[in-house]
Order: C-alpha cells, then structure tokens, then sequence
C-alpha cells in the first residue's frame, strides 16, 4: 500500500491553520475590495531574488482579491554600480545625487530599463500581467527641477545649489493609470519624470509614489523601507501617528536623518487624500499582506486624525 494516504496530524495542524489564516483575512479583503494600493519597493528587499519572487506572489494575491495595487520602484544602489562600472563620477548633496546630461541618460536607463523590467518578469512569473511604465509614458510625472537650498556658514546667506535633472512632481496625469487599472494588468512604475520641455528628470521614488497615490486616490501607500517603521526615542517601533503627532516627532528631534523626508512624503499623501500611509519593513517576509490582511498590521501607520 502507498503510503500517500497515511495519516499526518502535522499536516492536518497546518492545513487547518491555513485555512484560518484564508478566513480570516476574508473582512480585510472585503474591506479593500477595488481599493487602489500604491506600494513603494525598494531597499535591500528589491536585491534579493528570493524575496523579489515573494514580494511578486504577494502583489499578484492583492490583485486576485480585488485590490488594485500600482508599484513604485526605486534603484539608487543599482544606479550606483551602473555609474561606476561607466566611470561616471557622481556626487551628492543633502541625500540626492547631483545629476548632470550624462548621469540621468543612465538613471533613465537603469531604472526604466534593467530594473523596471526585470520587476514586471518576477510579476509574470508570479501569474500576474504586469506592464512597466515610467513617468514619461502617457505624460504620467511631469517633473519640475527640484531646487535646494544650502547655508553657507561663511556669508551666512543662503544659496540655491543646482542639482542639475532632479526633479519633483510638478503634476500627475493619471489618465493612463485609470486605463490600466481597468483591465487586469499591474502598473509598474519607474520614478523617472518629463519636464514640459522634454528633458528627463531623476526622481525620489517615494516621493513619485507619494504623488501618485494622491493622484489616484489611494486608500493605502505603503513605503517599504529597510527599517522598521518610526522609532521612537527608546527604539521601539511607533505603530500608529497623526498627521499632528508626526509633525511634533520631527520637531523635538525623535524623526530624525533619512527618516524626515520619509515622513514629509507621508504628511504630503495624506493632506493629499490618501486615507493612509504605511511606512514598513520590505526586509520582513509577507510585509504587504500582514500590513493589509492581518489586524496587528506591520510598520507605523500614519492618518489624518486618530482611528480614522
């Protein structure tokens, strides 16, 4: 006799646990059911091919159960590696990298290309349809060069530094998204924006995709990150914060570093009608379904007022 039939209480164990994960995330769907989801990928998560797959399966499982999930991806570490492998020397100022013609031809090329591509693979492979797109496809980013001000402590003025084609929202056209969604495809986006112009701009990723979840209407933006979330001034994780709350925590110092602009792109979503912001850890497994299928959620989530 095979022995396909004999009894494992192990498996039983475990087939009975799955089905009570399934059941209860059943509310949780229900809950986001045709919601528009925009995910932010980035970080070591994105460097990792086994957890690339994973993040792919999960983005896939949103789609089949009603969600409509937009990702946003970043590339600055293999942006990086690019310049450097082309001798291209780049410098930064206050967290951006000065861009100049030749730098943002391979920017364009890294992360609309290589990148983005390699992300809409992992996607299909997953069983989704993914198409990628960059800002420039449909007008999607218009992008303004973003002006930064430094102090310079020996004329004590301030100077406006020239970072050359980096660029912010100036305006999202979401004709293009709205036609994707409507169909069964993923959008997979690239930060990369136009300016009215023609020239293409560099764009920080988790503020393109703070741009377009207000565009859309998102009711999540979910920022994966290589940290935990907001810390607070023990290190414990901060699970929920206003808008208020968040403000006070950047001014006594609490946010602090790369965390700040993390937070302001938040603030900015949400005063822009996304019903939440999610700021969490992509190097933690499943990140994306137990932030929106579970009730203990993962990260710090931030909101207009409390228990909105």
């Amino acid at each position: 006799m095979s022995d396909h039939h004999t009894h494992n209480p192990a498996d039983d164990a475990r087939d009975m646990e799955r089905a009570r994960v399934l059941s209860e995330a059943l509310p949780f769907m229900q809950r986001y059911d045709k919601c528009t989801v925009v995910v932010k990928y980035g970080g070591h998560a994105m460097g990792d091919e086994a957890l690339g797959l994973e993040f792919a399966r999960d983005i896939v499982m949103l789609k089949q159960s009603g969600i409509n999930p937009i990702v946003v991806h970043g590339g600055g570490p293999q942006i990086g590696a690019m310049l450097t492998r082309l001798g291209i020397k780049s410098e930064f100022s206050g967290g951006l990298r000065i861009t100049d013609k030749a730098t943002v031809e391979i920017v364009e090329m890294v992360l609309a290309g290589s990148i983005n591509k390699g992300l809409v693979s992992l996607l299909n492979r997953a069983g989704g349809r993914a198409v990628g797109l960059c800002g420039k496809d449909g007008n999607l980013i218009i992008a303004k060069k973003v002006e930064q001000k430094i102090h310079d402590p020996e004329s004590n003025i301030e100077k406006i530094l020239d970072l050359g084609f980096v660029g912010e929202p100036a305006k999202i056209n979401p004709e293009i998204l709205n036609t994707i969604l409507r169909s069964d495809i993923i959008p997979v986006i690239a930060p990369v924006g136009v300016a009215p112009n023609g020239d293409t701009y560099n764009i920080n990723a988790d503020t393109a995709a703070g741009a377009i979840a207000a565009a859309m209407g998102a009711t999540r933006l979910l920022l994966l990150t290589d940290v935990r979330g907001v810390l607070d001034k023990s290190g414990a994780l901060i699970e929920e914060l206003t808008v208020a709350e968040a403000k006070a925590l950047m001014k006594d110092g609490t946010i602090s570093g790369g965390m700040i602009p993390k937070v302001e792109t938040c603030l900015d979503a949400v005063e822009g009608g996304v019903e939440a912001v999610v700021i969490l850890d992509g190097r933690v497994r499943h990140a994306v379904l137990l932030e929106l299928f579970t009730e203990h959620g993962a990260g710090t989530l931030i909101q207009k007022s409390a228990g909105a």
